[in-house]
């Protein structure tokens, strides 16, 4: 008895084209992140799922409502993005290069990836009561993505940010986790 979940990252906003950390601000796709959110059912189309989740953050629900319109999405506040505190809105030059300082310290005036971790895992919690045997997709962001592989995958926080596929810009259309 398992959740199969597939993570799929929100279409390209107009912040991720300026080079720019949107944290918790709601951020807009950019035209090309709405045609990537309109094109992505035809990348997946063999993929069937139980239910769609999606963060409350305005690029993540936008980018759900395009490509899952004929599905129930639920939107969940634990699915954010990093608080980047100070960081909102800076350009990603500035502290992206040290993501594990923030593990253990929280950004300024924002949380640390341990605290994301806790917000997921709560998630992971829920889905494994209300959800066992069913496939979930979900519709996120760089952190919550992050905190998947280390409570999914067994990875340390270093080796997630080490290894995440933005840096190599390994983009697919959809990563595959599960709860056991």
């Amino acid at each position: 008895m398992a959740v199969k979940i597939t993570y799929f990252v929100h279409g390209t906003t107009t912040d991720n084209e300026q080079d720019l950390a949107t944290g918790w601000d709601p951020g807009e796709l950019s035209a090309k992140g709405i045609q990537q959110s309109i094109q992505l059912p035809n990348l997946i189309k063999n993929k069937k799922f139980d239910i769609i989740f999606c963060s409350d953050l305005k690029r993540a629900i936008d980018t759900a409502n395009l490509a899952f319109k004929n599905h129930k999405i639920i939107q969940d506040a634990r699915l954010r993005e990093a608080n980047y505190g100070d960081y909102t809105k800076q350009p990603v030059a500035k502290f992206k290069s040290n993501l594990a300082n923030f593990i253990n310290i929280q950004f300024p005036n924002g949380e640390s990836y341990k605290d994301v971790e806790k917000r997921i895992s709560s998630f992971l919690k829920n889905l494994k009561k209300d959800y066992n045997n069913k496939h979930i997709a979900i519709v996120g962001h760089q952190a919550p993505q992050l905190a998947l592989d280390v409570l999914l995958k067994n990875k340390s926080w270093q080796q997630a940010i080490a290894e995440d596929w933005r840096l190599t810009k390994s983009w697919q259309p959809g990563w595959e986790y599960e709860i056991k």
